[in-house]
């Protein structure tokens, strides 16, 4: 049971890892770049991204997070562990992080998509204020949430070890 313990704990602590760091590399890198192109430019890479990022492996890490920060505190509360408000703490900041994607920035992104080829766009300059400064603040919001949860999961770790 220890084992299953460390595995689930080291699983939720690796894969919020892997989401809080997606989210900061946009909000301090991906998205500063992007508001340097052109509105076409823009509006064709933000909708390739949004393309790209939807794939198994993502999306096994992205949604699996929550599934192994559950685990892991529910096998650590059964363990006699009495740092459950670390693993709950985790799992509500984790949810927030996904609630805002799924009202907010994913609805963004279907918007963007839904605008058509940027090639075919007459404004593009309106696609792209229609877009990026909410997505861009609402993104910081998950970066937090997730580095939050992450750090959270960092401070199980190092007491159950």
């Amino acid at each position: 049971m220890a084992v299953l313990r460390t595995v689930t704990l080291v699983g939720a602590v690796l894969l919020s890892g892997l989401s809080a760091g997606l989210f900061y590399s946009y909000a301090c890198s991906v998205m500063p770049g992007l508001a340097k192109v052109d509105d076409r430019a823009f509006v064709d890479t933000m909708q390739r991204i949004n393309t790209a990022i939807l794939n198994g492996w993502f999306m096994l890490s992205f949604l699996g997070a929550l599934v192994l920060i559950a685990a892991a505190g529910l096998l650590h509360w059964r363990g006699g562990d009495r740092t459950v408000l670390l693993w709950i703490a985790a799992a509500v900041l984790y949810l927030v992080m996904l609630v805002v994607t799924g009202t907010v920035n994913v609805p963004l992104n279907d918007e963007l998509a839904a605008a058509g080829a940027p090639d075919t766009l007459t404004d593009p300059a309106a696609v792209r204020a229609a877009f990026e400064s909410t997505w861009v603040r609402w993104n910081l919001v998950r970066a937090v949430t997730s580095t939050a949860a992450f750090g959270c999961l960092v401070g199980a770790l190092t007491r159950a070890s």
